[in-house]
């Protein structure tokens, strides 16, 4: 069973129209993206903003230190099957859905919602937005890549074939490696999905005010 989510919520402006979900990385929590909504509110004064905050669990990979995770990671190697905690994936992903259907019971369409994160938290939308009944407004993935790849084919729903992705990365990501973030983008296109793919120069495993401003504006595009 889905465990219950505490938020970090920026309430709408104005009238909620639309709500944005985005998930924070490995070790981090929902306060620490909440100024993303901070930012953009201004812009976007009908969007409400959730900014969940991972579970706190054990990392194989740091020894078995518990830290806020929406997955638990195994190994270095992002693209090893063995390596990937499905299991903790696919329960993450049914907590988020919980928080996609919070919205949708309060009055906000499924398609007036977008679902974006940042490394693990970019995983996980990634991965919640392949697999959701609900259809999406859009799906944002920063700094991540795609996991389960091998299996997206065959656990991928229809809802949302038709959904703009955006994958954002930076050119001087050691953690999460630019290649890993294209070849996921790139996968994905063979599958058939819309993925814009921005790159960013002289980025590491942060956020940019460039790329601040693309998320802005797909946000935009995608909820008037």
């Amino acid at each position: 069973m889905a465990s219950k989510l505490t938020s970090v919520v920026i309430g709408a402006k104005a009238k909620h129209t639309a709500t944005v979900v985005f998930l924070h990385g490995l070790g981090d929590s929902g306060h620490g993206w909440s100024f993303l909504g901070d930012e953009l509110s201004s812009l976007l004064p009908h969007v409400k903003w959730v900014m969940p905050n991972a579970p706190t669990v054990p990392i194989t990979i740091n020894g078995g230190y518990r830290m806020p995770a929406w997955f638990d990671i195994i190994g270095s190697d992002k693209s090893n099957t063995k390596q990937q905690d499905q299991k903790g994936m696919m329960a993450s992903v049914s907590s988020v859905n919980q928080l996609i259907r919070q919205e949708v019971d309060g009055g906000i369409p499924s398609d007036r919602i977008i679902v974006g994160g940042f490394s693990q938290g970019g995983v996980m939308s990634l991965l919640t937005g392949l697999t959701a009944d609900y259809k999406l407004a859009g799906i944002i993935g920063c700094s991540c890549w795609l996991t389960m790849a091998d299996q997206i084919k065959s656990i991928a729903s229809e809802s949302n074939k038709k959904t703009p992705f955006l994958m954002c990365h930076g050119d001087q990501d050691t953690m999460v490696q630019l290649g890993l973030g294209e070849e996921s983008a790139d996968k994905l296109k063979v599958l058939g999905y819309d993925v814009t793919f921005k790159k960013y120069l002289g980025l590491a495993h942060s956020a940019s005010p460039a790329e601040i401003q693309d998320i802005a504006t797909f946000i935009k595009d995608r909820l008037p």
